[in-house]
């Protein structure tokens, strides 16, 4: 199974598990993923949940070839997109969601952090939102979530250049909670779910309704906003430049195209 789920003691907790392939996202893992968290939000036996990958690697991104074969569809608007499916289960999550990255977190494995409660890297974690470079645009919200977390200069620096960064700097921008050696990452991160999950369901689902007030919606529109241009960018020449130069191992030349 390339996506792992286990409910214990009122934890919910969603692993990616396809290590031979960095833990890239397919179709098929996001839809386990977002039928997830929709379940967890109607069982009450789910209290807290928490999002993380595997020691070496949290996700490299989108799985390429997989993500292409359903560009069409993505580009059309025809259905909803797995990965919609998973965002807006995310945005919409009642319940406190926690993640505890350790190593690269690419594009959207950065993207779905912005709509988490609370995150914990390891020292060995390494943040990217690489979408220019692919001639793409940000997502799911990310250019507006970004820039209230961490101010506008700093988000514009990570978003226009699409460079990594490193857990310190996520952690001194104030984009995360706390930085953990590798072998503490975990148990820590499920230290921290088993605590929500002892308290008053009823209160943490309204303390995370009140500090969100009307965010949701917002963010919502700000998706439908940035993934319009997202999907029209992935027919540009730009991004069928990166996503050729991707597959044949060399570096993009965007010198032609204004």
């Amino acid at each position: 199974m390339d996506i792992l789920t286990h409910k214990e003691n009122g934890i919910l907790t969603i692993s990616f598990n396809r290590p031979e392939k960095k833990n890239a996202i397919t179709a098929a893992m996001y839809q386990a993923m977002a039928d997830a968290l929709n379940d967890a939000e109607s069982d009450i036996a789910v209290r807290t949940i928490l999002i993380t990958g595997k020691p070496e690697i949290f996700t490299a991104g989108n799985d390429l070839e997989d993500f292409m074969k359903n560009a069409t569809s993505l580009a059309s608007g025809t259905g909803v997109p797995p990965v919609y499916q998973f965002m807006h289960a995310l945005n919409n999550s009642g319940k406190p969601v926690i993640a505890a990255v350790s190593g690269a977190a690419v594009g959207i494995g950065t993207t779905l952090l912005m709509h988490c409660d609370l995150i914990y890297l390891a020292d060995n974690a390494k943040l990217s939102m690489p979408f220019t470079q692919l001639g793409l645009c940000p997502e799911f919200a990310s250019s507006m979530i970004f820039q209230q977390i961490v101010g506008y200069q700093r988000a514009a620096e990570k978003l226009m250049f699409g460079e990594a960064f490193g857990a310190q700097e996520a952690y001194d921008m104030g984009f995360v909670n706390k930085v953990l050696p590798l072998e503490e990452l975990l148990p820590y991160a499920q230290q921290q779910a088993a605590k929500l999950a002892a308290l008053p369901a009823a209160s943490i689902r309204i303390t995370k309704r009140l500090m969100k007030g009307g965010q949701p919606q917002v963010i919502a529109d700000k998706m439908i906003e940035e993934n319009m241009h997202f999907a029209t960018m992935l027919n540009a020449p730009e991004a069928k430049e990166a996503f050729k130069a991707f597959f044949q191992k060399r570096k993009p030349d965007f010198s032609r195209f204004n």
